[in-house]
């Protein structure tokens, strides 16, 4: 995601890659840097940011792409950064060899980060950033939606994943931080917001707190001007039915069940070190889609190693089955560090993608029929603005969904009086799918 806006003086070009979590961080670097003008132009920029993704294979290349494509471009005597999980994870290495590189950082250093552009210096903070204090964020994209942080770390010990590595253990922040931030928000005019971490449903375990969650949801509704949450990334072992019942008794938060499964196979989540017996597993899957006005979304990894081609198979049958909102596949990918990494069992890549693509199709598929569903029923959106699409089109959201990640609805006709104004919520009827796109019309 890139950031822009009009120019004059010192200018800064910031490019946010990988997951909401590092636009949080994105974001807190923007407020820290707020004298200088956002622009889309790279290659004029005084500053230029990359907050890079060292969480797989193809997000790594991808970070250091552009580190490589924007150095090329630059104007002589600009600053080129490199911060966040890659710059973290291989600080070392990363030094000595991307000396096109002004300045390195990790995940330490946000709220520090005009220090070290004014003074041009590397820095490596041993803590993970995690905003405590209401640091002054620009956020982006929306004028109604907001990322909210909820930890930084990870408990967990899954196979495939190095989070833990160069992240640490679980450090969540404290409800009273949250809701204050909450609060500067809705004065500025947001409405919505996502509640995001590594794993969300561990919330304030650390501070040997058990119902984290319950009491952020019990905290956030008690603030005036909270029109619409949802909690994003709960991890299985840690998500409660209580918790399912407390969402879909809250009237601010939405049914939304965000639960990456990675797999379905007991031996493969055995293997995966995902800690939840499958009977267990399925049946607060099925209690999560039983719950009335529910969306459910997930994530598999395929090719993992030890992988067969019968839980393969088993895989695939479930969601077939089950029928999720949303799915995506991702084609395992070796990471160092990961008790996967040192697996004499591994799978070659052809199997891989060969398996992922499969799968794809089939979550392409149980996509569409989740759409074709909504079809017929009155929802709530809020328009964002033209499509892209066609200008007589404009581009909204169902209210309940993540921004981004699950879809656009365009608006193609409307019983109103008046022109529709962008970032407001509105009564909606959903009134075909043309292709993978819902068509809707706002109502009086």
């Amino acid at each position: 995601m890139k950031f822009t806006t009009k120019n004059p003086q010192k200018t800064l070009h910031l490019v946010s890659l990988g997951c909401t979590k590092n636009l949080v961080d994105s974001e807190v670097m923007l407020g820290k840097l707020s004298e200088y003008t956002l622009t889309n132009d790279a290659n004029n920029a005084d500053v230029i940011i990359v907050n890079t993704c060292g969480f797989i294979d193809s997000a790594k290349q991808e970070s250091i792409n552009t580190v490589l494509d924007l150095d090329s471009s630059r104007k002589e005597n600009s600053v080129l950064v490199m911060a966040g999980c890659l710059s973290e994870r291989y600080k070392e290495e990363l030094q000595k060899e991307l000396v096109e590189v002004d300045i390195f950082t990790g995940v330490g250093d946000y709220d520090k980060i005009d220090v070290l552009v004014n003074e041009k210096r590397s820095n490596f903070t041993n803590e993970v950033f995690l905003q405590t204090e209401i640091n002054e964020r620009v956020i982006t994209g929306s004028n109604y939606h907001a990322y909210i942080k909820l930890s930084e770390g990870c408990n967990q010990t899954c196979s495939f994943c190095a989070i833990p590595s160069f992240k640490g253990k679980l450090f969540s922040r404290t409800l009273e931080s949250l809701v204050k931030e909450v609060k500067a928000l809705v004065a500025k005019g947001y409405f919505d917001f996502s509640f995001v971490s590594q794993d969300s449903s561990s919330y304030l375990k650390d501070q040997n707190i058990n119902n984290g969650l319950e009491r952020l949801i019990e905290a956030i509704e008690a603030i005036d001007g909270v029109k619409s949450a949802r909690i994003l990334y709960l991890y299985p072992s840690t998500t409660t039915h209580t918790l399912i019942d407390k969402i879909a008794a809250s009237k601010i938060f939405h049914n939304y069940f965000d639960m990456p499964l990675q797999h379905i196979s007991a031996s493969m989540l055995k293997t995966m070190k995902r800690g939840k017996g499958v009977e267990q597993l399925k049946e607060l899957m099925e209690h999560m889609k039983n719950t009335p006005n529910s969306f459910v979304r997930t994530t598999f990894i395929v090719g993992h190693p030890g992988e067969t081609q019968e839980e393969f198979d088993e895989l695939c049958d479930y969601v077939k089955t089950y029928g999720f909102d949303r799915a995506n596949v991702f084609s395992y990918s070796d990471e160092e560090g990961t008790s996967a990494y040192e697996s004499l069992d591994k799978i070659d890549t052809k199997t891989i993608d060969k398996r992922a693509k499969v799968l794809g199709k089939i979550i392409e598929k149980m996509s569409l029929e989740a759409l074709k569903k909504e079809i017929g029923k009155t929802i709530d959106v809020v328009v964002d603005g033209p499509s892209n699409e066609h200008e007589y089109l404009l581009s909204a959201k169902n209210l309940m969904w993540a921004p981004e990640i699950d879809g656009e609805i365009y608006i193609n006709d409307n019983e109103l009086e008046g022109e529709i104004q962008f970032g407001v919520i509105y009564k909606a009827k959903v009134t075909e799918l043309a292709g993978d796109k819902l068509l809707a019309t706002i109502l009086n």
